[in-house]
């Protein structure tokens, strides 16, 4: 029996909304404890098939008790989104200019998600309306941003009589935020703050400042959950940030690999915060990039040499895993239905016939050990990797793509 003839045995076919609900109850129910964060990825950004397989899921993980979404963007720029589609005037299209980062508000499917969410929420009481969370830190992809905003907002939370000692030479110490947000520094370590006198100082501060706010949450939390949960994630963003600021300053040969994982580190605690915020409401679902919420080691190449070199560093999703174990479920995505044979994306397209979920355990029993990784369909699109396989519960692959980057940038 060919590899493809086996992949149709296990793949169950999602044509169409009334089959995605069937497998997505199997899933759930096949699991020893139900996921308290379902993770769904995709391979590249900007290809509209895959958030529009995720505004279909959550109109069915809706059904079934989750109520939030997470996305990655921005966690504070994320708010605007919230208040949005819990009832609050505004404009749309500002909306999503300034509720979503890295121009994410531009990529098809964001518009629709937002609206069915609003639209959900109208009529109904707030413990049952959908949540709408960014995870990701405050960080652009060549920059990164002064640590005032975050250690100012925590700050500034605290009664005058908590505040810290360290924080009364705040504003000397922060300058200028140019001084912070050269693009230079990502590339050139010597370009960057991070490793000068007033930066080191600033980590104390940070330290102090969400050490405070966690040692006076029996007093500052019941009056306000909202605002104190607010106050933490500044402080730990601060904190996330100024670590971030010092691996650029590094001129180590791993300092690219650094600096993701840093990254890697200030997502994972955001959606871990974010768990502990709607446990008592229901589960949750995320949605971002393959890299960041796989269980494996990510792999991404950088630099602007062919070939470029690669990376790796644990994601999100590992770190997130480690803590939550099976109350965290991962769905990778891929898509290209013209790959190699020879390819992982080759059988899995000859196996779908418009989208199809795949085990992952069955999966890789029936691929064959030579098997190898397609090429990029667009620019940012990472392939699976057969290797990687062990960092998902299972593959959706989707064949009914054109292949098309909108470009949001």
């Amino acid at each position: 029996m060919s590899t493809a003839a086996s992949l149709r045995g296990i793949g169950r076919q999602l044509d169409d909304p009334a089959s995605l609900g069937r497998v997505l109850d199997e899933l759930l129910a096949a699991r020893t404890e139900p996921p308290i964060l379902l993770a769904l990825g995709e391979p590249t950004h900007g290809v509209e098939a895959f958030p529009l397989l995720r505004n279909e899921l959550l109109g069915h993980l809706v059904e079934r008790g989750y109520r939030s979404i997470v996305l990655e963007t921005d966690i504070f720029a994320a708010s605007a989104v919230d208040d949005y589609v819990d009832g609050a005037t505004a404009e749309l299209d500002n909306v999503l200019a300034t509720g979503f980062s890295h121009r994410f508000g531009a990529v098809p499917g964001n518009r629709e998600l937002v609206e069915w969410i609003r639209t959900h929420n109208a009529d109904r009481a707030p413990q049952d309306r959908v949540r709408f969370y960014g995870f990701d830190a405050p960080l652009e992809f060549s920059s990164a941003p002064s640590p005032r905003r975050a250690l100012s907002s925590a700050n500034d939370y605290l009664p005058a009589a908590l505040r810290p000692d360290s924080v009364r030479d705040l504003d000397a110490l922060l300058g200028e935020d140019a001084d912070w947000t050269n693009e230079a520094a990502m590339f050139n370590p010597a370009a960057s703050i991070g490793d000068s006198d007033r930066a080191r100082a600033l980590r104390i501060v940070a330290d102090d400042l969400a050490s405070t706010l966690r040692r006076a949450a029996p007093d500052l939390h019941p009056a306000d959950p909202t605002g104190y949960a607010h106050a933490l994630a500044h402080a730990r963003t601060a904190q996330g940030l100024l670590r971030y600021h010092a691996a650029m300053a590094s001129p180590t040969p791993d300092r690219i690999a650094t600096l993701l994982s840093l990254r890697a580190e200030m997502m994972a605690e955001n959606l871990l915060a974010i768990v502990a915020q709607e446990q008592q409401r229901g589960p949750s679902l995320v949605f971002a990039h393959n890299v960041h919420l796989q269980r494996a080691e990510s792999h991404m190449p950088v630099g602007g040499v062919v070939p470029a070199d690669e990376v790796s560093w644990g994601s999100a999703g590992a770190l997130v895993g480690l803590t939550l174990g099976e109350r965290y479920m991962f769905l990778a995505t891929d898509a290209n239905p013209d790959s190699d044979p020879g390819t992982l994306q080759g059988v899995l397209a000859e196996a779908t016939t418009r989208r199809a979920l795949f085990p992952t355990q069955a999966l890789r029993a029936a691929l064959p050990p030579s098997i190898g990784t397609g090429k990029p369909i667009v620019r940012g699109h990472l392939p699976l990797n057969p290797a990687e396989l062990n960092g998902a519960d299972a593959v959706i692959f989707i064949t009914d793509t054109d292949g098309k980057q909108h470009q949001y940038w």
